[in-house]
């Protein structure tokens, strides 16, 4: 899967192995919602694409055909091994549990930093620190790397090793501490926006605890914390994937009994999302979702992790309406 599709000069970019294991956790999450098994076939190629191709039994690279150099980042690991662990447990291929275990171990040792916290990225083959960027999240170690240590929670429930158990627990930990300070950040209010997507990751991180005190009140406060300045800057830009984000987290702390929805910001949530789908006749990017937009005007980026954080926002506003059961916090895309 392309990291996102240029919708104005209809051209791909690379092949990414986050953006990878984001399309197949979503591809099994539909599978799960529809019954259709397209889905799940395609899912399970990519799942394949990524034990196979993508992994080479020691590292996993930020992008299968880089030409800048190669990387390997904590966070994209993280993410294809949820999406490994969600392949086994759908058809229990030893596989994937394999690769998932393996890289799991790999986000552990090579990315392992000081004082509890891991590095963003590491060079490949050397796997040895880039240098950071305090006014680029993504180049420094943050609370938004607890969505991504979800991948240890998860091995856990599928391995019943604790030491991936104590692995989340020391994110979990070291995120706790440190999650006041991601905020603004940035002096920029478009980079604001930006670092609003990443916190939304440690909230979403957060959720296999969600109802002990510190957790339950980090989430509370969390989402007060993204809202307003989500709302407050939103003429000026807004993204789907904030707005989806914050409409999942608002629904699973409801569901888990922590904090009552706020019904009328859900619902704006979800109305003003729904206006970033596509429709086109350029078939890569009918039904998807647009990246942002800035005052009127929409980014050319159809962005695949938009889209499949925008399609499960609004499925499961849907589900909350119609009373359903609760969704299962492990099949947060």
């Amino acid at each position: 899967m392309a990291r996102y599709y240029r919708a104005d000069l209809e051209h791909n970019q690379p092949v990414s192995t986050e953006i990878t294991g984001y399309a197949v956790s979503a591809l099994f999450y539909l599978h799960t919602a529809t019954g259709d098994d397209a889905y799940r076939r395609h899912a399970l190629n990519s799942a394949h694409f990524l034990c196979r191709e993508a992994w080479d039994g020691s590292v996993l690279p930020f992008e299968t055909h880089a030409v800048d150099g190669r990387f390997s980042y904590f966070f994209d690991c993280g993410i294809v091994v949820r999406a490994l662990v969600a392949a086994w447990r759908n058809i229990q291929d030893p596989e994937f549990l394999r690769v998932a275990t393996a890289i799991g171990h790999v986000m552990a040792a090579d990315f392992a930093g000081n004082d509890g916290e891991f590095h963003p990225i590491v060079t490949l083959p050397e796997k040895q620190p880039v240098e950071r960027d305090p006014l680029r999240w993504s180049r420094m170690p943050g609370c938004y790397q607890l969505k991504s240590a979800l991948a240890w929670w998860d091995l856990f429930e599928a391995t019943g090793e604790s030491h991936f158990a104590a692995l989340y627990a020391r994110a979990l930990d070291n995120s706790l501490r440190h999650y006041g300070s991601f905020l603004p950040g940035h002096p920029d209010q478009l980079k604001v926006v930006d670092r609003l997507h990443a916190f939304l990751y440690f909230l979403e991180g957060l959720l296999p605890r969600a109802r002990e005190k510190q957790c339950a009140a980090a989430l509370c406060h969390g989402i007060h914390l993204v809202a307003e300045p989500c709302h407050g800057i939103a003429p000026e830009f807004e993204r789907s994937d904030v707005y989806a984000q914050l409409l999942r987290i608002r629904l699973y702390a409801d569901w888990a009994g922590i904090t009552p929805l706020d019904r009328a910001a859900a619902a704006s949530e979800a109305s003003t999302l729904a206006a970033f789908q596509i429709e086109s006749s350029d078939p890569r990017a009918n039904g998807g979702f647009y990246f942002g937009r800035q005052g009127r005007n929409w980014m050319p980026h159809v962005n695949p992790v938009s889209t499949a954080f925008a399609l499960q926002a609004i499925a499961l506003w849907e589900l909350h309406q119609q009373g359903s059961e609760p969704a299962l916090p492990r099949l947060l895309i």
